[in-house]
């Protein structure tokens, strides 16, 4: 379950007009009130006689608050929050989904248990099967104004309650690890103008592929000119000349005025902002010149190899003892993955690059400790950037390398399993899947037989994919029932609606 906050408004009355219409696309359907300040049957807009909906009585109600505050009312009073059940969730009713709305405004204090005639007026209208909408008036009935301060994540702490209380799809906590995500706008941008991809992501690929290949500031901005990205540097007001962070853009990617779409660093992920990736090139220190022949550039791909596999069995020895530990390797393989992707040009690899991305990154952007395995990963994904574009076939040094990599990043899926990081655990386990489909002789999962079941010894060799069912250590949070716990009755086996009933 995913809860979304949009910018704060000013006209509640449109809003509610949009909420209760066809939609852009006549997809909402029979919309209704389901919780509120008060019973939903008391603010329901009624139907008037030409079978339109007359909601001058609840824009009234709903506005009261911020009206009375006058001049000491926010300048942008409404407050929307959308939330929404996962595609292969069951259909939650109308009485289940005032429960979770309820716990959406007391989560994040706009309306907390108890104070129905002190907090904000707001209402919670559905208009389809899958997801609700909140819309509340930044304005306390007792005439204060209220807090919004980390509404985001009091949200998402709702969400991962509901999920717990309904037995309904486990979502991973919000801990900034995502990559920022192409809004709509992008998205029917790039669907307008037949673009791959949106530019963003584009971006953030290219981004992260001249990081991976590069010893220095200077040279990460070199190789982002010679990827025919566009880079726009920020500079120091108190110091001239000190670059202080920096942006992006696609030559082909414009705005309506004819201008590049510019995106910084920490738009695209939060570990490509320019202090963080100098703080990876300082952990790895100076390198030597980038002029390699045929068998040291063979060389290259065998100690990469070797870097790979012995990382792997460094992370799974710290998992146990001092999951931390490992956390700079798994930030480290990220550049490894991103530098083989583009030393080989192949599809799949950098689909599995940015699988694993997340997997990579700290929660909350922290930066980890850096330590040897994480400098040696380094080391070697800048020795594999020297080494590209490999033409014609891979060579089987190459694939033996790709099957290092896949073990690398099973050892960090169980570290984060262990560390009881979810979404990246998930994240690094689709990218050993697609790591393992680039290579020679693959079979996908669901092709799989299995005639008999494998001892603990055998499925614990990662040189063969699991068999379907059997769980990895450490379990699967990601897809782990959880029994919905008991709640409150109305009398009729469901959960009674917020508000006084009269």
């Amino acid at each position: 379950m995913i809860g979304k906050i949009s910018p704060h408004g000013t006209r509640v009355s449109g809003l509610i007009y949009y909420l209760f219409g066809p939609g852009r696309s006549a997809e909402h359907t029979d919309p209704h009130i389901v919780a509120g300040w008060r019973h939903p049957a008391e603010l329901e807009p009624p139907l008037r006689d030409d079978g339109y909906r007359d909601f001058r009585h609840l824009n009234g109600l709903l506005q009261q608050p911020h009206t009375a505050l006058g001049s000491r009312g926010s300048p942008r009073p409404v407050w929307h929050c959308s939330v929404r059940a996962a595609p292969d969730d069951r259909l939650l009713s109308d009485d289940e989904w005032a429960q979770v709305i309820c716990d959406v405004m007391h989560h994040t204090g706009l309306a907390p248990y108890g104070q129905e005639d002190d907090a904000v007026r707001w209402i919670a209208v559905r208009h389809a099967p899958d997801h609700i909408h909140v819309v509340a008036m930044l304005a306390r009935q007792d005439g204060t104004r209220p807090q919004t301060w980390n509404d985001y994540y009091r949200v998402g702490e709702a969400c991962r309650a509901a999920e717990q209380r309904f037995g309904l799809r486990r979502t991973a906590p919000r801990d900034r690890t995502a990559a920022r995500r192409p809004t709509r706008a992008e998205s029917e941008k790039t669907r307008r103008r037949g673009y791959r991809e949106a530019p963003r992501i584009t971006l953030r690929r290219a981004v992260s592929t001249a990081a991976a290949g590069a010893a220095s500031e200077q040279e990460f901005f070199a190789r982002l000119d010679r990827a025919r990205v566009l880079v726009r540097k920020r500079f120091s007001i108190r110091n001239p000349g000190e670059v202080t962070g920096y942006a992006v853009a696609l030559p082909h990617d414009s705005t309506a005025a004819g201008g590049p779409v510019w995106f910084g660093g920490g738009k695209l992920a939060a570990d490509l902002t320019l202090p963080k990736l100098r703080s990876r090139w300082e952990a790895t220190g100076p390198r030597p010149g980038d002029r390699f022949t045929a068998a040291e550039r063979t060389a290259i791909w065998e100690h990469a190899a070797r870097t790979a596999a012995g990382t792997a069995e460094q992370i799974r020895n710290a998992a146990a003892t001092d999951p931390e530990a490992a956390a700079d390797a798994a930030w480290a393989a990220a550049d490894t993955l991103h530098a083989a992707a583009a030393a080989l040009g192949s599809q799949v690899l950098s689909q599995a690059a940015d699988s694993y991305d997340r997997a990579a990154r700290a929660p909350h952007g922290r930066i980890p400790r850096p330590g040897a395995p994480g400098n040696s990963l380094r080391r070697a994904a800048w020795l594999l950037s020297t080494s590209m574009p490999v033409t014609g076939d891979p060579t089987f040094t190459q694939m033996m390398l790709l099957g290092r990599f896949a073990r690398l990043i099973e050892a960090i899926a169980d570290l984060r399993e262990t560390q009881r990081h979810a979404a990246q655990a998930a994240a690094a386990r689709r990218a050993a899947e697609q790591l393992r489909a680039a290579m020679p002789g693959y079979v996908p999962p669901a092709s799989r037989t299995h005639t008999k079941a494998r001892t603990a010894t055998q499925c614990g060799n990662l040189d063969f994919p699991f068999p379907p069912g059997v769980p990895r250590r450490g379990g699967d949070p990601v897809s782990s029932p959880t029994q919905p716990r008991s709640r409150p009755s109305n009398g009729h086996g469901a959960p009674r609606p917020r508000g006084p009933t009269r």
